[in-house]
């Protein structure tokens, strides 16, 4: 008897075991998908792992229903990263299953191929005599006559019956028939109901071919970067992961051109990840237009049926050379990989959250090229502290690129102590007077200005003013945020959505007001201050909908818009040329964030924001808005020193032992009893101790402690470096099992978060 070994989309470890019926044995094997019966009604479509002869023990086995593909859909070096995945990030094979295959394929039929319906003239009439023949039965319906001419016309039939060769004649859809023709398709069914003509279905690639590569479109390295990308291979020969230290708008992304071009040459595959969507719009232009065909996108806001098309693609014999895409497209199968590029590599969009595998894109990044023989250049303005601590040591090459093309200089920055303008009463909303000017200056000059602030909606906090009560999400511990444009208090954690009060539900006053500004209000103030200036919003709201990012970037690229306000993804590595000032306004709330990376983060989004202003034509400005102008932070930001910021926070990182000095693993419960949550939680900690010692920290309650009715403790596993991480893991997953096994906490849900962001 023949047994396989199936991986399931399902949160639970290890792989589940089914007989191959007789029938089956020569189609069942490594990585083909097949479909399984689970429990008493429910069936899966699972993947092949391995096909053996052992029958396991005291197990009933079942028999696979059904095999759906001729060919495997996974690769062995695929396969060999999610078992890493699955083992490092302590999550089941099954979830990392989830987070790889397109829902398509993770679907009995999901997945529906692209068709297109063809017209054609019947076989009998393919010759001189047999079109007089057509034409006669047509006889006096003109609309008709015309449709089955100009059918004629596009497919050649009439030149390829004068000249007895049927072999020129070209397939026609029946759209192109409609277009070129101007009739209905009430009159080409009738062509068909007459016979002359069938109509027939041809599958279509949803992709896009892109056309021809044009080495000739890539430009001319400048002196710094040309030795910057010499520093790059020669550093290849000795470390397989490198790390390009280069500033905003040095001309990281034209480097990385001619990489790409060297390896296509050495006809090896290239990886291409960014963080963000955003990103991919201006990227992708620079790419297709070298690389053309030989590029392929990868990202979420593609179609389930357009990503199942471009992974059929790469298992192809002729895949994409340069695969371009966001956190997932790491999950794609490659088979001659030879450089991973990670731009941006210090972005936290990169690690995934919820749900599980919670993965970094770029240590998993890193394992793919390392299982495959590829290199890896991490590229970034702001690195990581763990990325430039692994290259200050020696782990990873380094290569500075310290200036900007063309010897552009960097933006100044002016900080505004926007607590000594209230308090002079010289500042009232959200924009002060030096950056009112400013942005006026330069919009009438036929420039353009950024203005940053991280918090969507229109307030972050409504609140009744005479007894300070403010509205909170019924099912999350936090407080609702005003959203004007719906007129509904939302909250960002579960999506909730409430109506806004007209008096207060605790006194019964009317004097509500709102607290604070997001993207919302600072549009609404900006275009009461500049009526006759063109402003746009880029965030979470405004990006919903399929084409918004692209719109929204192109409007600011081409000059329709001249005030663009926005969150954290507009300062993720977007070029524009016309951008002379932008407007930081609340540095405060991002230096002040409860979290040990605070800073780090902090630093990396003001220089990276600031990095927008000034690429071309001249020195940018930026009007940095805070109420401690005298943090040291924000004196390494105006230097843009960010070897001060490094040798400052890894001090600190070593004294307090935090990571790079340490690994650190989140062990999250959850439930929606507190008092379930709180005993399960301590008995967790007491478990963790006997074996851990004070490496434990916890249980607490996290920030937010409850979320979609859940509540939430978190306990915090500091390991230090050399620990035996297999044998740690050994642990927690033993440790998770007794709490799953223990009728008290059964309904607890207990996971974990490795080298948590």
């Amino acid at each position: 008897m023949t047994y396989a070994d199936i991986i399931l989309p399902v949160p639970l470890d290890g792989l589940f075991t089914y007989s191959v019926p007789a029938p089956m044995e020569g189609q069942v094997r490594f990585g083909v998908r097949v479909l399984v019966p689970f429990g008493p009604k429910i069936t899966h479509v699972g993947v092949v792992a391995r096909v053996h002869g052992k029958a396991p023990e005291g197990i009933a086995v079942r028999d696979i229903l059904r095999v759906l593909d001729t060919e495997p859909v996974v690769t062995a070096t695929q396969y060999r990263l999610w078992q890493w995945m699955a083992d490092y990030y302590m999550a089941p094979i099954g979830d990392v299953l989830k987070a790889a295959l397109p829902a398509g394929l993770k679907a009995e039929e999901g997945y529906k191929p692209r068709t297109e319906l063809y017209v054609r003239l019947r076989p009998e009439f393919g010759s001189a005599r047999g079109l007089h023949v057509a034409l006669d039965m047509i006889g006096r319906a003109d609309r008709q006559r015309a449709a089955f001419e100009t059918y004629l016309s596009l497919s050649g039939w009439a030149a390829a019956a004068d000249s007895g060769n049927g072999g020129t004649v070209a397939e026609v859809t029946r759209d192109e028939l409609l277009n070129a023709s101007h009739t209905t398709t009430a009159i080409v069914n009738a062509l068909v109901k007459r016979g002359l003509l069938e109509t027939y279905t041809r599958e279509v690639g949803r992709l896009n071919t892109g056309g021809e590569p044009d080495f000739t479109r890539m430009k001319q390295l400048g002196e710094a970067q040309q030795r910057a990308y010499n520093e790059i291979m020669f550093s290849f020969l000795k470390k397989n992961v490198v790390l390009l230290h280069g500033v905003t708008s040095s001309g990281k992304t034209e480097i990385y051109i001619h990489l790409i071009k060297q390896a296509i040459e050495s006809h090896k595959q290239v990886l291409y990840l960014l963080p963000e969507i955003a990103l991919t719009v201006q990227i992708t232009e620079r790419l297709r237009r070298v690389f053309g065909g030989k590029l392929g996108i990868y990202h979420s806001r593609y179609s389930d049926n357009e990503r199942v098309e471009i992974w059929r693609k790469q298992l192809s014999a002729a895949p994409y050379d340069v695969i371009l895409g966001a956190r997932s497209a790491v999950l794609l199968p490659f088979a001659r990989l030879g450089l991973v590029i990670v731009d941006e590599e210090h972005e936290q969009s990169f690690k995934q959250q919820d749900p599980a595998p919670r993965y970094h894109a770029r240590s998993t990044a890193i394992m793919l090229a390392q299982m495959t023989g590829a290199k890896t250049l991490l590229g970034t303005a702001t690195p990581s502290l763990e990325s430039y601590h692994s290259a200050q040591t020696g782990k990873y090459g380094l290569v500075r690129l310290a200036q900007r093309y063309k010897g552009i200089e960097l933006p100044e920055i002016r900080i505004v102590d926007v607590k000594d303008l209230r308090r002079r009463k010289m500042m009232k909303g959200p924009l002060s007077p030096m950056l009112m000017a400013k942005v006026r200056e330069a919009v009438e000059g036929g420039r353009q200005a950024i203005l940053f602030q991280n918090r969507r909606g229109f307030a972050p906090m409504v609140e009744c003013r005479q007894c300070g009560w403010v509205p909170r999400c019924e099912r999350c511990d936090v407080s609702l945020t005003l959203h004007r444009r719906t007129n509904k208090m939302t909250c960002h954690y579960c999506g909730a959505a409430y109506d806004v009060p007209q008096v207060c539900p605790a006194c019964g006053s009317r004097e509500l007001h709102t607290r604070g500004a997001g993207t919302e209000k600072i549009e609404d103030r900006v275009c009461d201050a500049f009526p006759e200036a063109r402003v746009a919003r880029m965030d979470l709201d405004t990006t919903r909908t399929n084409g918004a990012y692209e719109r929204i970037i192109d409007d600011f690229a081409e000059g329709r818009t001249d005030i663009l306000i926005g969150t954290q993804m507009i300062g993720k590595g977007l070029d524009f040329d016309r951008v002379s000032v932008v407007g930081i306004l609340d540095a405060d709330s991002m230096m002040n964030y409860p979290d040990f990376r605070a800073y780090e983060q902090a630093f990396m989004m003001m220089a990276q924001v600031s990095g927008r202003a000034g690429r071309k034509g001249g020195r940018g400005l930026v009007i940095l808005q805070t109420k401690s102008p005298d943090a040291p932070l924000l004196d390494y930001v105006v230097r843009n020193d960010y070897g001060a910021l490094y040798r400052e926070m890894i001090a600190e990182r070593q004294a307090f032992r935090y990571p790079p000095y340490t690994h650190l693993t989140y062990i999250y419960m959850k439930h929606r009893d507190e008092t379930v949550v709180d005993h399960a939680a301590n008995e967790m900690g007491s478990m963790l101790r006997r074996w851990f010692g004070d490496r434990v920290l916890g249980p607490d309650r996290p920030a937010v402690a409850r979320v979609k009715t859940l509540c939430i403790r978190k306990i915090v596993l500091k390991l230090e470096l050399g620990i035996d991480m297999a044998k740690v893991r050994q642990y927690l997953r033993a440790a998770q099992k007794a709490m799953a096994d223990d009728p008290r906490f059964r309904s607890v849900q207990t996971y974990f978060d490795v080298d948590p962001m």
